[in-house]
């Protein structure tokens, strides 16, 4: 390959990621691209540079009007109704008009208000990334004496799989092992480890905090728990709230109202320019904002705080609540168990120091309750030499939560 063929590959590759940003981040784009061209064709105006001054403007009215309409045809053949025609009546107006610094105010009005929107949606899609990054793509398989690493759409009901520490369930079924010990805080809000014993169900989301167990699949991935609950999840985040509908016939009336009111104005004054008057000062931008920002910021920071919203509906639905009935105590905790006093004995810092320093080689969520109170009480831990953890018995010196442990210090 000679230079010329090098350079036009590169070019080529830059096209294509250039074009896949816009794509994904076209309301970013909108609004840089729509308020450069204001900005440069004012400052031009100001320079009495006007023919080029207009160009810039009529660049920014166009662009942002080219994917309004777009996004109204296709409202539409959904038949969906929305006030955004308003602002693209205005646009269209001030072009026609000739009044292009007006409709380049409204253009950027309008794609910064898709912009705060866009940011909303970013947002809350990063408040999900938890539940989604716990999501496994693949599960170890077990075909006789092999073992097969899988994507977890391959796996059906009856296949034998193995759930290695710290794995997430991959779908639900039946532990075959004599016992599983498993972290279903994802699922339930309880905080600590449940043991299901040989032939109990277990369900997919929950992560193995104990040994390595075999389990048999029940059902397929996409008819899983964990795989319900992430279709909850994009069900919320599309979904739209009873208010919406409020909005969209307003918006009928609005519209109406706006063109008789400009109507009167141009028979009132012989003018017919009083119709972008009119338009320009209609364009409710806040309006067209208001609703689908606020519940997407609700359901955002609703699953920031472990808080899964079933839908926008669900969620304006709060707001007529009186009495909450809660049904277990997971729903009231918050997944993780803490250190609340150390008794029996006169020096509780260094029970807690030496309790700590152990714990530090314990995934077991009341271990890491115990480090972490230590740490937070700026206690020095040190580092176990040896360390054994063995689930289902309790030592005669100490124990916890059904388990026993024991580590040589380093003093």
């Amino acid at each position: 390959m000679d230079a010329p063929d090098i350079a036009l590959g590169g070019s080529a590759l830059l096209g294509v990621r250039m074009m896949d940003f816009a794509r994904r981040y076209w309301p970013l784009v909108l609004i840089l691209v729509s308020a450069a061209s204001v900005l440069v064709g004012v400052a031009l105006e100001l320079l009495g540079v006007t023919p080029i001054a207009n160009a810039f403007l009529v660049f920014s009215n166009i662009l942002v009007l080219s994917c309004l309409v777009i996004e109204i045809v296709g409202k539409l053949r959904q038949g969906e109704f929305g006030l955004d025609l308003i602002a693209a009546l205005a646009m269209a107006a001030a072009l026609w008009f000739g009044q292009y610094l007006a409709g380049a105010i409204v253009s950027v009005m309008y794609a910064g208000g898709h912009f705060l929107e866009f940011y909303a949606h970013r947002r809350a899609e990063s408040g999900m990334t938890d539940l989604l990054s716990r999501v496994p793509r693949s599960a170890l398989r077990i075909t006789g004496e092999e073992f097969a690493e899988v994507p977890i759409g391959a796996i059906v009901s009856g296949d034998r799989l193995l759930i290695r520490r710290g794995d997430v369930v991959p779908v639900d079924g039946q532990v075959e092992s004599a016992t599983a010990l498993v972290d279903q805080s994802a699922l339930t809000g309880e905080p600590l480890p449940v043991r299901i014993m040989q032939g109990e169900a277990v369900a997919s989301g929950a992560m193995n905090a104990g040994e390595a167990f075999d389990m048999v699949a029940s059902m397929a991935a996409k008819d899983s728990t964990y795989a319900h609950i992430l279709r909850l999840v994009e069900k919320a985040k599309a979904s739209k709230a009873p208010i919406y509908r409020v909005a969209d016939r307003m918006g009928l009336w609005f519209l109406g109202l706006t063109l008789v009111v400009a109507a009167v104005a141009v028979a009132a004054s012989g003018d017919s320019a009083r119709v972008l008057a009119v338009l320009v000062v209609a364009t409710p931008c806040p309006l067209i904002l208001a609703v689908p920002v606020a519940l997407v910021a609700g359901i955002s920071k609703a699953a920031r705080r472990g808080i899964l919203v079933k839908g926008a509906g669900v969620l304006e639905a709060l707001s007529k609540v009186d009495v909450v009935v809660f049904d277990k105590t997971g729903t009231l905790t918050v997944g993780a168990p803490e250190v609340a006093e150390v008794l029996g004995t006169q020096h509780p810092d260094e029970l807690l120091r030496l309790a700590g320093s152990a714990e530090l080689a314990s995934a077991h969520s009341l271990g890491r309750a115990i480090v972490s109170e230590a740490q937070r009480r700026g206690l020095a831990l040190s580092k176990p030499d040896q360390a054994a953890e063995v689930p289902g018995r309790v030592s005669k010196r100490w124990s916890t939560a059904g388990r026993s442990s024991s580590a040589a210090l380093h003093s």
